[in-house]
């Protein structure tokens, strides 16, 4: 693609395909995303669509994560770069010698150094023709392309251009007396065709490889692979290729080597650099059973694990592809400079006729009508537009994958600029996620196998429950050597609590508003149990024929969570706390923390009425949570971000996930959303400001005030560096570092 026309007609030709519902083609990331019925379409069906445009479509490929070999779009790339300079060689060459030749002409002094055939015409036109259609012929066949399908690109506008002066000059060459006779001398602009071709070729390389370097991102995730492992296999140890490892294999890892795949160690103890996929530099302790992600670096002991994800399963593979995902998004930002692109080539067209007619039949000078339409039709550039948004957007999020933050959409991270309130969810969010059990008290008397029993039917009802809470009490009940026994007809009420029948026993575990709902009388625990909440305890009651035990469980804060609170406070955002904890519990945290709104006591199925509450305040609300219960507001918000440790769900459901799962991430992405805003801004005014000056200027605004006019080879300079300028802009996101919490 050339130009943002050029991904205008692909999304048009995309569209044509029976089944295809979405269509989204990013011009600065080179990717097409479509949404389609399997049923009525296939990949197959929609390469061809873009293969009848004109283009050549492959299929994002997994191989790369797999094998580190290259795919067929990186060679297609590899190729064309290749094929630019040596274009680029030979343009500049030829119009090294054509202006050599053309300076007697253009200063109008002799110049005795300078051999007099090359002054002649027909050797200069004959030297143009393979700049002029070689080294220009992709602008002659891609206009083509275009004109087929009735629409025009950014290639229409050069062939134009540079063949207007190559024919012009040609028939100077052939038919002079045509010119002498109106009184005129015959001028040629050979050297002006082959310059302005060679330039903005040379500007296409540039940008190419510029672009390329937004890309860096994916291949440095992608160099994060190990290329090889080491398995055993029929009780032999064996070094394979990376992608010959196979789902339960064994694999060694050994001191100073990256894990090969994911995994969970079945032998040994070591350390554990995953600072690649969490940006926390602390390295951290493994032993049997835990879970150890591929590309993190071993640090200090050797171990066995046994591979659990491999190929394209594995979370770094995973990475790439929300990454790539990403970057082949449109940022509604876009949507402006989709539009004026829209009509910009047929509208600079028409503007480059209009000028000819003007200046021919105002001044009566071809030589001028002719220059002049050259000019707006070769300095005219809607790349600039077109690159403005993806390039930043492409940075941005390789840039974010750097620092633990995966952006699924270049919408959310505009959308996060923009956002006024963070709604926190408590446990796993503020807290650890590894609530604690800190007081057991009963009504059953001071006997502690009556304590023990009533403990063991509490836990044996807990195990079947997920919440962090429940496994907080499994957790106590094991330290006190308690054996738990089979529960029947289980029952988890969310947001409420649990029930279950062990014999003819039934236990309810839950909040004092649940147990009152069921007319179970809570009074005899009502004083310890406000002691508890009152300092930022949670107390959940046993009932058992009334309530006969009270537990208070405390989460520790995380210990960033105080300061990322204030750091997005002084970033202009209300901080909001949600939770199904009671009001005084809450309350409690929330004060630690410096939140002063809360949302207490809310139900799981009530969460995403309070995120629609505060967005019909007019508020753009961003949630952060991390369990299943969190899924539905996270869906609701705005923008919606999962910390990486939580559930499946929830990172399904959110627009932003925190690998570390520590709210520094949202501060970042926060910061850089608003880094990436900034210098998106600047390229769209670079890209406005260039086009709105440079094509009156080129039409020969100035020329009747103060005889300025430009020379057709300036204005190619200027098309060609006008691209670079937004590429280069954009790639200074690169050297974003995200401010650190005080």
């Amino acid at each position: 693609m050339s130009c943002v026309a050029c991904a205008n007609n692909i999304e048009s030709a995309i569209r044509t395909v029976p089944g295809v519902t979405v269509a989204s083609v990013n011009f600065g990331a080179e990717q097409a995303t479509v949404t389609y019925d399997s049923q009525r379409a296939d990949l197959e069906a929609i390469q061809h669509a873009v293969s009848e445009a004109g283009y050549a479509a492959f299929s994002l490929q997994e191989t790369a994560m797999a094998t580190g070999e290259d795919d067929a779009a990186t060679a297609t790339q590899l190729a064309e770069s290749q094929s630019l300079i040596r274009k680029v060689w030979v343009g500049g060459s030829i119009s090294a010698v054509l202006l050599l030749g053309s300076l007697p002409m253009m200063t109008g002094l002799s110049l005795p150094f300078i051999p007099t055939w090359l002054h002649n015409f027909w050797l200069q036109a004959m030297l143009t023709a393979p700049v002029q259609f070689w080294c220009g012929g992709s602008f002659y066949i891609n206009g083509w392309k275009a004109l087929k399908r009735h629409t025009a690109t950014m290639d229409t506008l050069i062939a134009l251009g540079t063949s207007a002066a190559y024919f012009y000059s040609l028939f100077a060459t052939v038919n002079p007396d045509f010119f002498t006779a109106q009184g005129l001398m015959p001028s040629v602009y050979y050297e002006t065709a082959a310059i302005v071709v060679t330039l903005i070729l040379l500007g296409r390389l540039f940008e190419h490889r510029a672009r390329g370097q937004t890309s860096d991102a994916i291949r440095k995730l992608i160099g994060l692979q190990a290329k090889d492992a080491r398995i055993i296999r029929d009780g032999q140890e064996m070094a394979v290729s990376i992608a010959d490892v196979q789902l339960n294999d064994v694999v060694v890892v050994r001191p100073g080597e990256k894990i090969p795949v994911d995994g969970e160690i079945i032998e040994g103890i070591s350390t554990i650099d995953e600072s690649m996929v969490s940006g926390e530099s602390v390295a951290v302790k493994k032993q049997a059973g835990d879970e150890v992600i591929g590309a993190t670096i071993n640090q200090t002991g050797s171990f066995k694990l046994r591979a659990t994800r491999v190929g394209r399963d594995t979370f770094l593979a995973q990475i790439v592809r929300l990454v790539q995902q990403a970057q082949g998004s449109k940022a509604p930002i876009q949507r402006l400079a989709d539009q004026v692109t829209g009509w910009f080539v047929p509208a600079v067209i028409a503007i480059a006729i209009a000028t000819f007619i003007i200046w021919f039949t105002v001044v009566g000078n071809i030589t001028l009508a002719l220059i002049t339409m050259v000019e707006v039709l070769i300095i005219a550039c809607p790349c600039a537009l077109g690159l403005a948004t993806p390039t930043s957007v492409m940075v941005a999020t390789g840039k974010g994958a750097e620092h633990g933050i995966l952006i699924k959409g270049a919408e959310s991270l505009e959308l996060a600029h923009q956002l006024q309130t963070i709604v926190l969810d408590k446990t796993g969010t503020l807290t650890q996620g590894q609530p604690t059990v800190t007081d057991f008290i009963t009504t059953v008397g001071n006997a502690p196998e009556n304590e023990l029993k009533l403990l063991q039917l509490a836990a044996s009802v807990e195990r079947n429950s997920e919440h962090p809470l429940a496994e907080a009490v499994v957790r106590y009940a094991q330290s006190q050597e308690v054996t738990l026994i089979d529960v029947q007809d289980f029952e988890a009420i969310a947001g409420s609590g649990v029930q279950g029948r062990v014999s003819n026993t039934v236990i309810h575990i839950g909040t004092q508003r649940w147990l009152q709902e069921l007319g179970i009388d809570t009074q005899a625990l009502q004083q310890d149990r406000e002691r508890l909440e009152s300092s930022g305890k949670t107390a959940i009651l046993i009932a058992i024929d009334g309530a006969q035990g009270l537990m208070g469980i405390a989460d520790a804060l995380k210990p960033s969570s105080a300061q990322a609170v204030r750091a997005l406070q002084r970033l202009g955002l209300e901080v909001v706390m949600l939770t199904g904890d009671n009001r005084q519990t809450a309350e409690a945290i929330a004060r630690e923390v410096g939140i002063d709104r809360v949302f207490a006591e809310v139900r799981p199925d009530q969460k995403v009425a309070q995120i629609d509450k505060l967005q019909a305040e007019g508020k753009i609300v961003a949630m952060v949570g991390d369990g299943i219960n969190d899924a539905p507001a996270l869906a609701q918000a705005q923008v919606g971000i999962a910390l990486g440790t939580g559930t499946d769900v929830a990172i399904a459901a959110s627009d932003i996930t925190l690998i570390a799962g520590d709210l520094q991430g949202i501060v970042t992405a926060i910061q850089l959303s608003r880094a990436t805003m900034r210098n998106i801004r600047q390229n769209l005014f670079f890209a406005f400001i260039y086009n709105a000056a440079g094509i009156p200027i080129a039409a020969g605004i100035l020329y009747p005030v103060f005889g300025w006019l430009l020379s057709p080879i300036f204005a190619g300079a200027a098309m060609a560096l006008s691209s670079l300028s937004v590429v280069t802009n954009a790639l200074r996101l690169r050297h974003f570092h995200p401010k650190p919490l005080t």
